[in-house]
Parts: C-alpha cells; sequence; structure tokens
C-alpha cells in the first residue's frame, strides 16, 4: 500500500458557484481537503463543508502567501497540492504522481492549466504549466500577491512537469464580469510595488492584470518598467513577461517599438510562441520577408501555450500575407492547411467569389 499522503490545500473567498465544481472534480484523487475561508458572505463555508470538515477562518490581510502558509500548515500531510476554487482537475495520472512524490522530495511539481481566451474569432486554448505540487518541509509561499513558492532554505531547486492538467475558467468573460478579481489584484499590486518598486516580477504581474483588462497602453507601460529593471532571464516568467509586452505594443500600435524583440531572438529562436509574435511584429511592419520566415519556424515544431500556434494560426498569416501581396495561388495554399479554422475558410470564400 503507497503511504504517501497528500493533502490538498485552498484559500476561498465567495466562490459557492466554482467552489463545489473543484472539489467533485479533485476529491477522489487526494487524502484530505484543507479550506481556508478568508472572508466570505456567500454560501462558500456551506459548499465547502460538503467535502471536507477541515474548514477554517483566516482575516483577509492583503497577503495571499499569508493564507496560503495558513492553509498548508493546517495539514496534516507533508506532501501540498494547491488548486484554486475556478480550476477543474479534468486529468490525475496517480501511478506518475506517486513516482513524483516519492523520489523528488527537493523538486516542485507543475501541473499543466488549459485558459480558455476570447478573441474576434472565437474561444482559443492557452496552455501553461504552474508550480502546485511540493513539500511543505522545504518549501512556502511568498509574495502578497501572485504570490510564489520558494525553498524555505534558499536550496538550489528543479520544477518537473507532472500528469495533472487543470481547466481554469477564472479570466474568461463571464466570470471577470461577475467579479472585481482584476480592479483587485491591480490595486494589490500598485501597493506593493510602492514598497517595492525595483520588483520586476510585481511590474510584470501588473503589466499581465492591464493586459487581461485590455488595457493595453497601461499594460506595456509596466511591462517597459519590467524590463528596465534587472531581470534574470533564467526565471521561467521572463518569457511570458516579454511576449506579453509585445502583445501589448501590438495591440497598441506600437509596431515599430517592439522590434526591440528582435534582441532575444537567440534565446528563444526554439520557441513556436516567441517566433509566432515575431511574425506578427514584422507583418505589422511591413516586412513580410522576415514575417513568413518567422512564421514558416512555427510550423510543425514542439506545442506552444496557444492552440493552433504551431499549424493552422502561422499558416493562416502566411496566407494572408500572400494575398495581401497579389499571390493568391500561394495564399489559397496557405489557407487551406487551416483546416476548419474559420477566418481561414472565410478567406477562401472570399478568394472565390471575387
Amino acid at each position: 500500500m503507497f503511504d504517501k499522503k497528500i493533502s490538498l490545500c485552498m484559500i476561498v473567498k465567495n466562490e459557492e458557484i466554482s467552489l463545489p465544481k473543484c472539489l467533485d472534480s479533485v476529491r477522489s484523487y487526494v487524502d484530505e481537503i484543507v479550506i481556508v475561508d478568508t472572508g466570505s458572505n456567500d454560501r462558500t463555508i456551506e459548499a465547502a463543508k460538503e467535502f471536507t470538515s477541515l474548514v477554517y477562518h483566516f482575516p483577509w490581510g492583503n497577503d495571499f502567501s499569508a493564507a496560503r502558509n495558513n492553509s498548508i500548515s493546517k495539514a496534516a500531510n507533508d506532501w501540498i497540492l494547491v488548486l484554486d476554487a475556478d480550476e477543474i482537475v479534468t486529468d490525475y495520472n496517480q501511478d506518475s504522481i506517486n513516482r513524483f512524490i516519492t523520489n523528488d522530495t527537493y523538486c516542485i511539481g507543475r501541473l499543466k492549466r488549459i485558459n480558455p481566451f476570447e478573441d474576434n474569432f472565437g474561444v482559443k486554448k492557452y496552455i501553461e504549466r504552474v508550480n502546485r505540487l511540493f513539500n511543505r518541509n522545504n518549501f512556502c509561499y511568498q509574495g502578497i500577491i501572485h504570490e510564489q513558492i520558494v525553498a524555505k532554505k534558499d536550496f538550489p531547486y528543479k520544477t518537473k512537469n507532472v500528469e495533472i492538467v487543470l481547466d481554469h475558467i477564472g479570466y474568461t468573460k463571464e466570470v471577470v464580469q461577475k467579479t472585481n478579481k482584476l480592479s483587485r489584484n491591480i490595486s494589490l499590486l500598485n501597493a506593493a510595488i510602492i514598497n517595492d518598486v525595483a520588483d520586476p516580477y510585481l511590474h510584470y504581474q501588473l503589466g499581465k492584470s492591464y493586459y487581461m483588462a485590455k488595457e493595453y497602453n497601461l499594460a506595456a507601460d509596466s511591462f517597459e518598467r519590467a524590463v528596465n529593471l534587472k531581470i534574470n532571464l533564467k526565471y521561467e516568467y521572463i518569457q511570458d513577461l516579454l511576449e506579453t509586452y509585445g502583445y501589448s505594443l501590438i495591440n497598441s500600435g506600437k509596431y515599430e517599438q517592439a522590434l526591440f524583440l528582435e534582441l532575444y531572438s537567440s534565446i528563444y529562436k526554439k520557441s513556436p510562441d516567441y517566433n509566432f509574435l515575431m511574425g506578427l511584429i514584422y507583418m505589422n511592419n511591413a516586412m513580410f520577408q522576415q514575417a513568413t520566415d518567422s512564421f514558416k519556424m512555427c510550423i510543425g515544431s514542439v506545442e506552444g501555450k496557444i492552440q493552433g500556434i504551431n499549424s493552422y494560426l502561422p499558416n493562416y498569416n502566411i496566407g494572408v500575407i500572400y494575398e495581401c501581396l497579389g499571390y493568391m495561388a500561394e495564399a489559397k495554399k496557405y489557407y487551406k492547411k487551416c483546416g476548419a479554422y474559420t477566418p481561414a475558410l472565410q478567406r477562401l470564400l472570399n478568394i472565390k467569389i471575387n
């Protein structure tokens, strides 16, 4: 019988709708559930008690790490899995998780999180890895918002992808419209920056919040401040910082300024996400050969963060370039490579009509 056990530790506030779905998706995989409520005024506590008796109160002090660490202190087991109430477990490989917690005490497990997002053409998926599985003897949380798992004794440690998959609905349009999540985050981050103006991670997270609120100029300003500080390119968030900065500049119409991302080509040249972004930047600067080359580097490569970024999305943009240049046969060839992608089908129809 496997003797190592996992405690699910969560902090919640006003999550009566999403919490039952989250807990129902994970309860068969963990050995206990610890819920710390930070001041709900709906039925969150009643919903939590349908799944566990380990429900506690923690007074909210604008410090996410304090609340996280409090929930961890209530656990009976050393191995901790952390979820948010707006995440649903869709896949959990028990054997692989057992191997991880047996052999990787000084390693943090990274879960695969799938985030649906909306653009002008419908719902797409953004895929990322998040640090969520760890041994509490060696790790704890740090940071008042967008808290990070850190080593307690500052020892060198590794992260490892584990076979747990989450669907994250927290920033879909409907959820954001029903909550003040973004404005809350922006307020907390601005307050934190006053006390630590030289922390690039805080400016990065503020930029992300502005970006999700579609305040692209403000997002670009925050990302620029982060980049101008001393950043360590080995940190995992840096690539996302640079890429989201690039998208903020594109959405702000600052196409020429976005060309600065060429400086990082030697570091991220194998990343489909980076190459796709550079393709868009070149495209918006009328550098069509460089754009086409960048998009072609995405095709058939490793899986990117955005669904379709290594297949129909770059093919579609190459088609658009050829169509704009008047090369209709080439444009049709690349549109046809996009399969059932609606914008490509519409372009093919327009070409046929015209």
